[in-house]
């Protein structure tokens, strides 16, 4: 049985904690790896690994910088195969969900590959007489990355735009889900970067209080529960290190009456149970108006049962396990204590079961018609069970998203273009999607919610993280030289 290390300074090393738990494939209950939990000082020793890379890696040329994340890029897609079926084994996802996340991981590196661009500073040459101001971008240090289970290639690579800025990387992947994360920094030492620029650490909670109040982070990037986004960036934030922690979410899908359902069922349907439903992006509730409510919740709960659940891996699968038999149960509860206090199931996936896979975590897609008001509405549930309500207009339906605790996405499906503008504008969330069900933007853009969605003031991603993991110095100068013979070099200069 392989038993996972720790990466820092170059090497791989045993970790040497008594306490440990098993990476295993969620659909098939097989034991994959088996990941220990690092001690306080195996976590500083990461750390400090990374610190004392950080001291000559900020010196390397921006360009060199870029060459390597740009090598680093290729090896990933030479090894998309190889991390896809990664990604199924230990997640649980089908495989062209998985590929579909490592294609948008990659996109990460080609935006943090930017840095001869996005690193350029600014300048204002005679501010005042003979006065030039001027800032530069300076790497802070180390950075330490906390990633969830739900994405396993795409929060880990994160850590290309701060070794990219010039910064060092320590990654904590999930203990669920760490064999990506460790696959993906082997090719980062195969690329060639240096010895202490990425590193990993194993472990739990006690290896994220180190990092959010060590001495020697300057920073900490963190996705997962709200709960969990709401401490770590007041550890990270009280201790003087930058923080940005992207928390849950539970989106809210608005179906008009104008809505082309045709033609967005597809989309519908991938929002909401997509993944198995376990990504910040899902659509949790959704909204229907009272003239289509009807035709619209018959069509999802038809196209719903169209799913196959299975092994990721199999052929023709189009939903996957979620992610432990911890998390089963609680969606079992959810539904359960929905139902008793009213809810109607309309859809009911809680006895969902595969005959090929007998100890894989299934849970079907289900749909429960629940008030507003309820706990399995305002909640987030991290798997297939959504829920619906009637509304009658835009207003109501904005009402409710704007009350919601979460502040992440919201989306409209409408053929009425005021109908959509009103709606781009009023909702108070970080993301919207017009038609579009998941409107996760690509590497580019900025990423992140509002309210408990998101703590911090820089998004993930793109200009955001640029401005994230650098600093931009001020400089103010000015030259004391020969005035007369700059006279005598130039007749326009006045001689003061």
């Amino acid at each position: 049985m392989r038993i996972l290390q720790n990466y820092l300074g170059g090497e791989w090393r045993d970790v040497s904690g008594a306490q440990s738990v098993d990476v295993t494939n969620p659909a098939t209950g097989e034991v994959l790896a088996i990941h220990p939990m690092s001690s306080e000082v195996e976590t500083s020793e990461v750390i400090s690994a990374a610190a004392e890379a950080f001291r000559s890696w900020r010196r390397v040329p921006v360009p060199k910088r870029a060459d390597l994340l740009l090598r680093y890029r290729q090896l990933l897609i030479d090894a998309s195969d190889e991390l896809s079926a990664i990604i199924t084994a230990e997640n649980g996802k089908t495989l062209s969900e998985a590929r579909g996340e490592l294609m948008r991981a990659i996109q990460y590196v080609d935006h943090a590959a930017a840095a001869p661009e996005t690193m350029k500073g600014a300048v204002t040459a005679n501010i005042g007489d003979g006065v030039d101001i001027e800032y530069i971008r300076e790497p802070l240090g180390v950075f330490a990355f906390i990633a969830p289970f739900n994405f396993p290639a795409m929060i880990p690579l994160y850590f290309t735009w701060a070794v990219g800025t010039g910064n060092t990387a320590v990654i904590k992947p999930s203990e669920l889900c760490p064999l990506t994360s460790i696959r993906m920094v082997e090719l980062a030492e195969q690329a060639g970067f240096p010895p202490g620029v990425v590193n990993v650490v194993l472990g739990a909670h006690d290896v994220v209080d180190t990092l959010c109040t060590h001495p020697d982070v300057a920073g900490v990037s963190f996705v997962g529960s709200s709960k969990v986004a709401g401490i770590v960036y007041a550890k990270a934030s009280s201790s003087l290190k930058r923080c940005q922690a992207q928390g849950g979410a539970n989106n809210h899908l608005v179906v008009t009456n104008t809505v082309s359902l045709e033609r967005t069922i597809g989309n519908m349907i991938s929002s909401l149970y997509g993944n198995a439903s376990q990504r910040c992006f899902a659509g949790s509730n959704l909204l229907v108006y009272r003239s289509v409510y009807e035709r619209v919740v018959e069509t999802i709960i038809d196209k719903a049962r169209g799913l196959v659940l299975g092994d990721g891996r199999d052929p023709g699968v189009t939903l996957g396990p979620v992610i432990s038999e911890a998390s089963r149960a609680h969606l079992v509860d959810a539904v359960n204590r929905a139902e008793s206090e009213g809810g109607q199931v309309l859809l009911d996936g809680r006895s969902a079961s595969v005959a090929a896979r007998p100890e894989g975590h299934w849970f079907g897609p289900t749909l429960v018609r629940a008030d507003t008001s309820s706990d399995i509405w305002r909640n987030e549930f991290f798997g297939p069970v959504r829920c619906v309500s009637v509304v009658e207009d835009v207003d109501e339906a904005l009402s409710v998203i704007n009350a919601s605790e979460f502040g992440h996405t919201a989306v409209i499906y409408t053929e009425n273009g005021g109908e959509a503008q009103y709606f781009r504008n009023a909702a108070d969330v970080g993301q919207v999607g017009i038609n579009v069900g998941t409107p996760a933007p690509i590497a580019f853009y900025p990423v992140g919610g509002r309210r408990s969605s998101f703590y911090g003031s820089l998004r993930g991603r793109a200009e955001d993280a640029v401005d994230f993991y650098t600093d931009k110095k001020v400089v103010v100068s000015t030259w004391h030289f020969d005035a007369t013979r700059a006279a005598s070099v130039d007749p326009a200069f006045e001689l003061k």
